[in-house]
């Protein structure tokens, strides 16, 4: 507890990433008072052509009670087609 996932497009440079990750746990320790011990965070690399299907849709579309941030984007901007 807690555990947290973070999706991208592939590209992020493993620098990037553990400074995302060791940002992620600092303040997650700060916000919810718990010791490091406790954080783990994950990346996953999702292509652009299956970000609807492997992250936006299951993620966003399907849990939106869940989303505490909303993306500034919808599904046509990465297709390029409407309904994607």
């Amino acid at each position: 507890m807690p555990h947290v996932i973070v999706k991208s497009w592939p590209g992020k440079t493993p620098e990037a990433k553990q400074a995302l990750a060791d940002g992620i746990v600092r303040l997650v320790r700060e916000a919810l008072d718990v010791p490091q011990s406790s954080v783990s965070v994950a990346w996953e690399e999702i292509p652009r052509e299956r970000w609807f299907e492997e992250a936006y849709r299951p993620d966003i579309l399907e849990k939106e009670e869940s989303l505490l941030v909303r993306p500034g984007y919808v599904p046509e901007e990465l297709s390029g087609k409407s309904g994607a």
